[in-house]
């Protein structure tokens, strides 16, 4: 029950994302729903292995550079989910930044749940 809440939690938030950031689109739930769980498969695979190979460099920048990695895998879900565009690294950048704010909103509702 938790995971599925997490889940649609995590699409309000893309949708959220499409409203506040310019150059991030969202067209509809379906495609948030596929885009949730395709950023979280993306960031289970090729975003640790990236987090991993770059360590350095995200301690060179105090943990910032942990974004453009999350922004680098919101663009590449764009890529595969139909619905679901984000236009350059920039809106990445910001969209990645909003939904790890919004991310820490959700972690505190599903806890509690």
């Amino acid at each position: 029950m938790r995971l599925l809440l997490h889940w649609i939690l995590s699409a309000i938030a893309l949708i959220l994302v499409s409203h506040l950031v310019p150059g991030f689109h969202v067209n509809g739930l379906i495609p948030a729903l596929i885009a949730a769980v395709v950023i979280g498969l993306l960031n289970a695979t090729v975003g640790l292995f990236l987090k991993i190979v770059t360590f350095p460099l995200t301690i060179l920048t105090l943990g910032l550079f942990l974004l453009v990695v999350n922004g680098l895998m919101i663009l590449l879900a764009s890529a595969v989910v139909p619905g679901f565009h984000v236009y350059g690294l920039g809106p990445a950048f910001w969209g990645a930044l909003v939904l790890a704010l919004l991310g820490m909103v959700i972690k505190a509702i599903v806890k509690d749940v």
